[in-house]
């Protein structure tokens, strides 16, 4: 059987991709664009969008097995009712989500209101599903770097709660191990929620400390109101999208992303080493140092 992966040309799925690769699996790709799906000849590419009828019936012939991963659009959750439906109708039954972390709580923030009502879809449909709940991206910071550098200035208003901010890689690491383990099942699994946190707990002012080192000179937390953030998103995506960020900002001040008790030691359980660091990949972002694996 074929296990079929949404979302592969983006941070996650590309890693899912490669993962899954690596461990001797068939995968298949949906994709906008085929011409970014540059995965080499062992993975088969499918051109289509999760709202397309048509491409979705013809993709998941001869597949049981989904990785779902949505990306953050004004209709997700249409594209989550369509996906799941057209799914359980070809006889796929073993799901791998990639939801967000507290997304039974934080209901205000749009796509996490979207992810939760994605989990409660595969419950009650009755799919063997792990839903996967990753905090902050570690590789967000991307975003941010040249701020950094430049200003000297951290700009994300994380608060001083903390915030478990986890590596791309390890999500899609965990992420290929379930597919795997639910593929090669005999029938589906039990349902299951995986917090995907990071080894350490930053606040902005922590994430600034950090910077500081890496950088060799200081580089200053730039606060708590979101506001600034907000304006800045909308300058360079569209201005729900930007508000959204900023309520999602303010879920960091007000709650921060926690690790439960046991989070990490299952994580690494898992993965069989430890957990990337907010450290190490700002180094590699400035080229202190190569990027590990």
């Amino acid at each position: 059987m074929t296990i079929l992966v949404t979302g592969a040309t983006g941070r996650v799925g590309r890693n899912v991709v490669q993962q899954l690769t690596q461990r001797g699996a068939r995968v298949r790709v949906l994709t906008r664009e085929p011409a970014k799906a540059d995965f080499g000849d062992g993975v088969e590419v499918v051109q289509g969008d999760l709202l397309s009828i048509d491409a979705l019936r013809a993709v998941f012939s001869g597949v049981r097995t989904l990785f779902l991963l949505n990306a953050v659009t004004g209709d997700e959750f249409t594209q989550v009712i369509i996906t799941l439906n057209v799914a359980r109708e070809a006889g796929v039954d073993r799901v791998v989500y990639l939801s967000v972390f507290d997304a039974d709580r934080a209901v205000n923030v749009p796509h996490f209101a979207v992810k939760y009502g994605a989990e409660r879809m595969l419950e009650t449909m009755g799919f063997g599903a792990t839903i996967l709940r990753p905090s902050y991206f570690i590789d967000n910071e991307v975003m941010i770097k040249d701020v950094i550098v430049n200003h000297s200035v951290y700009p994300m208003p994380i608060g001083s709660k903390g915030v478990a901010m986890v590596d791309a890689r390890d999500i899609a690491e965990v992420a290929a191990i379930e597919l795997i383990r639910r593929e090669a099942a005999p029938g589906p699994l039990p349902a299951e929620t995986i917090n995907l946190v990071g080894p350490d707990t930053l606040t902005g002012a922590d994430a600034a400390a950090i910077w500081t080192e890496v950088l060799g000179r200081p580089v200053a937390y730039g606060g708590d109101d979101p506001s600034g953030f907000e304006a800045n998103m909308a300058t360079f995506m569209p201005k729900w999208m930007a508000y959204e960020m900023r309520l999602m900002a303010e879920r960091y001040v007000s709650d921060g992303m926690i690790p439960e008790t046991g989070d990490r030691e299952r994580l690494t359980g898992i993965l069989g080493r430890p957990l990337h660091t907010y450290r190490d990949f700002a180094a590699a972002l400035v080229g202190k140092r190569a990027a590990t694996a």
